[in-house]
């Protein structure tokens, strides 16, 4: 029993996602979302269970205003769910990279947000926003612990054959590039989960789990530990993805800078905004629609769901090999919880190695909910499991209460 109130902070270049959970129950008291801050007038969606969601356009030209109105909002009379801010018993920041320093969840003080600062360079799209969320909280909840839990934690101890690319060994040691992993907080909660299914305690256990959404990541999970993932240096690396091209022929970046004549950074957008799904199929980034495109027999469409299916099957083989087996193989995110053909997709013509998914099942389990897919009589369990990224978060957090 913990009986505890953590909040949990999201916080994005103009965005500032929370959740605050009661931890007694588990239950979350209030959610939303701050846009567009930054902008001439925000967006504020609050909402609580039972209640009408509460939607706002004020002013939020920083992520300190943005998070001075949620806090009111926790506490109004009118739209709140506790009596005064002193209920918040700690702050839980999803922080996408950890560097090589923290390796697993660690208290927010000075020396953590300078050492964060330091790695932007190979964090610049998730850092800044990150560690502004953090400042803003210390400034405005002084008293209240901060706790950052980092999705490149999970991947810890990843061997070092595992995660240092074949190039010049300097570049890693001069300038850490090697691959870090991602997602790893929605991979440690389905894995756990999974065992839970499954009535086995996860160190008896070998799990092959798929994030699949706009960013879309596999790892192997062998009793309890990430050993490989599909991620690496950036998100970038891994399966086509909403926008990203996943992993190419790296000597096909200088030929596009030649032949289109691109700069560095145009070339990055190209890579990372203009390619996966969207890049293929030319219409959308956005998987549900490319599905309805391909039922409806365009070429384009149905080259892009194959490519990603055909993918995501390469990752799990190899990660059977590695792992010289697996018990069970774990869809979530977006596209894993909710898109039936492309479970059946990738299962598809992998018995030989025990998985088999029971088609009706398939299709008829509630979206968003946790399910067994397997067939009678397969050796590895199919399994569906909402992934709760925030509510990890705020375990972790609890730890240090």
């Amino acid at each position: 029993m913990f009986f505890l109130k953590i909040l949990v902070i999201n916080a994005g270049s103009s965005s500032l996602k929370y959740q605050l959970f009661d931890m007694d129950t588990g239950a979350v008291l209030a959610k939303g979302n701050c846009e567009r801050i930054g902008d001439t007038t925000g967006v504020i969606t609050h909402k609580r269970p039972d209640a009408e969601p509460y939607t706002a356009t004020p002013a939020l030209p920083t992520h300190d205003e943005a998070l001075a109105l949620v806090l009111d909002l926790l506490v109004s009379p009118e739209y709140g769910v506790i009596g005064s801010i002193e209920e918040i018993d700690a702050v839980g920041h999803r922080v996408a990279h950890g560097g090589e320093k923290y390796k697993q969840s660690t208290p927010i003080d000075d020396e953590v947000i300078a050492y964060l600062e330091s790695i932007v360079p190979i964090n610049p799209l998730h850092g800044p926003p990150a560690i502004l969320g953090m400042k803003a909280c210390r400034r405005l909840m002084s008293d209240t612990p901060q706790v950052g839990v980092f999705d490149t934690s999970f991947y810890a101890n990843m061997e070092d054959f595992r995660t240092i690319y074949p190039l010049p060994y300097e570049l890693y040691t001069e300038n850490k590039i090697r691959r870090y992993g991602f997602h790893g907080t929605s991979h440690r909660y389905v894995s756990a989960k999974a065992a839970e299914m499954l009535g086995k305690p996860i160190e008896e256990l070998k799990i092959v789990t798929c994030h699949l959404g706009n960013g879309s990541s596999i790892t192997a999970v062998d009793k309890g530990i990430a050993i490989d993932t599909s991620m690496g240096f950036t998100p970038q690396e891994g399966v086509p993805m909403g926008t990203r091209s996943g992993t190419i022929d790296p000597t096909v970046i200088p030929y596009i800078m030649k032949v289109k004549n691109l700069t560095v950074d145009e070339v990055e957008n190209l890579l990372n905004r203009q390619s996966g799904l969207l890049g293929v199929s030319g219409l959308s980034n956005d998987a549900r629609n490319i599905s309805e495109a391909a039922e409806a027999g365009n070429p384009r469409a149905i080259l892009a769901i194959r490519m990603l299916a055909n993918s995501i099957k390469k990752y799990i083989g190899s990660y059977i090999a590695e792992m010289n087996g697996i018990d069970a193989l774990v869809f979530t995110a977006g596209i894993g919880e909710n898109d039936r053909n492309m479970r059946q997709m990738v299962c598809a013509d992998m018995d030989y190695l025990g998985i088999a998914i029971d088609e009706e099942v398939n299709l008829t389990c509630p979206r968003g909910s946790a399910a067994n897919l397997s067939a009678a009589g397969a050796s590895v369990q199919t399994l569906v499991i909402p992934t709760d990224e925030e509510y990890m978060i705020a375990l972790d957090t609890a730890k240090f209460c």
